[in-house]
């Protein structure tokens, strides 16, 4: 059957914070499948070209709660990646500003969602969350999984965790179906026409460009466990597809292997060499500045199995192709 009655029972996902850089990858994603699809961000959203999903967008600014129950109306999954972490470092900015994006949507979201099923019954909304590996805190065991418990050292961990309690809490009472992806440091061009990568990774290929040094707060050797984003976009997907397999908990992601930093910017600066013919600019350990943490200071690896286990995901992008692909992007957008 098609026309109107088939397209209105094909499952509503809304993408919250669809303009992000993993948000703009995770909407080409479910672009491609038969879906209705809600594409909600406070500023311009890049539309798929093309797709099989009926994709509509949604401008916003979901720290309000009208705003945001209007947005996720009707929805059958949410899949929310709107967040914060820019501004508090260094500034004294309030933790309070940061929690409005991170733990208050999270906060409005939910009673959202609780008056969503009350008022057309059936199966509890899906809710995806996007926290980080930081969760853990600077003593976390190398590599992390989701038996280390939880000690938040930043206001942004901090603000991910309470979200992150609150979704399972409201998921244990039966009002959601939420889980929560762990995500350790993703790098990448992202998406088409989408919000570029303002990692780490990036600012230093965005340097070696520019023809300056690569710092690093450290001697080197303190590893990294480096997703790629397209790899972080597929996960979400794959949790989308085994709701019931991922509910009600937390699920750590990575590959499994901690780049030392060292080498990666090494990599980073000859890679960016051989792209403008010029001498590979030079990599230099300099004092971390007031505002580092003690997690910037520290070895991350993930231990992903458990998840690998539960939705037969797992990375397929090599840490030496993703890099020769975010040093092309870069190069291209900067005309080198």
């Amino acid at each position: 059957m098609s026309g109107p009655a088939a397209a209105a029972r094909r499952p509503r996902v809304t993408v919250l914070g669809a303009s992000g850089f993993v948000g703009s990858v995770v909407l080409g994603a479910l672009a491609q499948r038969p879906l209705r699809l809600r594409a909600v961000a406070r500023g311009a959203v890049a539309v798929p070209p093309a797709g099989r999903a009926e994709v509509e967008v949604v401008a916003a600014d979901v720290t309000d709660p009208e705003a945001l129950r209007a947005a996720v109306a009707g929805s059958d999954a949410v899949v929310h990646l709107v967040s914060h972490r820019a501004g508090w470092r260094g500034t004294g900015q309030p933790e309070e500003a940061l929690g409005r994006t991170n733990a208050g949507v999270m906060s409005s979201l939910l009673p959202a969602l609780r008056q969503e099923r009350a008022r057309r019954g059936g199966a509890p909304v899906v809710v995806l969350f996007a926290g980080s590996t930081s969760q853990a805190g600077p003593d976390a065991p190398i590599p992390v999984d989701e038996s280390a418990p939880d000690a938040p050292a930043s206001p942004y961990d901090r603000q991910k965790t309470a979200a992150e309690r609150e979704l399972l809490a409201a998921t244990a009472e039966g009002a959601v179906r939420g889980a929560c992806l762990r995500l350790p440091t993703v790098y990448g061009r992202g998406a088409p026409a989408g919000r570029g990568d303002r990692g780490v990774l990036a600012t230093m290929v965005r340097r070696a460009l520019a023809g300056e040094p690569l710092t690093m707060w450290h001697d080197g050797s303190v590893r990294r466990d480096l997703l790629h984003v397209d790899d972080t976009g597929r996960a979400f997907l794959a949790a989308l597809d085994r709701p019931d397999a991922v509910a009600g908990r937390h699920w750590v992601l990575g590959t499994g292997h901690g780049e030392p930093l060292g080498r990666v910017f090494r990599a980073i600066a000859d890679g960016v060499a051989v792209r403008t013919g010029r001498p590979a600019v030079p990599v230099v350990s300099v004092p971390p500045p007031e505002h580092a943490l003690p997690t910037d200071l520290r070895s991350t690896v993930a231990d992903s199995s458990r998840f690998r286990a539960a939705t037969g995901w797992r990375p397929l992008i090599p840490l030496d192709a993703g890099l020769a692909d975010l040093i092309a992007n870069l190069a291209d957008l900067a005309g080198l």
